[in-house]
């Protein structure tokens, strides 16, 4: 038996409508912080479904946990640590933590 393949205009309809989801749970997020969770749980679905991914930036908006909509210093924690040089969040729902790696810019020459 074969899988059958989501034609590509599925797919660019499902991207959109992810996109949507994200910009309304952040836009949701200061009255009705469980519609935005809520928000989130449609858009991973609808990213599985179609097998679309999402992008980085859309990944680090939610915790991977509790599926919560993460807005920095309402109910997550943004840290760096530099010896291991990544980015640390913590999500302050459930506790979980999130470490992304970053590389430092390298300087630019300051004459003049």
């Amino acid at each position: 038996m074969t899988r059958r393949v989501k034609p590509e205009t599925w797919k660019k309809i499902a991207k959109e409508r992810i996109k949507i989801l994200f910009d309304q749970a952040g836009k949701e997020f200061k009255k009705h912080p469980e519609r935005s969770k809520r928000y989130v749980e449609l858009a991973r679905k609808m990213g599985m479904r179609y097998n679309v991914r999402l992008t980085k930036e859309m990944k680090m908006r939610f915790c991977k946990k509790c599926f919560s909509y993460l807005k920095p210093g309402v109910n997550c924690r943004v840290r760096t640590r530099r010896d291991k040089q990544s980015v640390v969040l913590t999500c302050l729902d459930c506790g979980f933590v999130s470490r992304y790696p970053y590389i430092r810019e390298k300087g630019i020459n300051k004459k003049g």
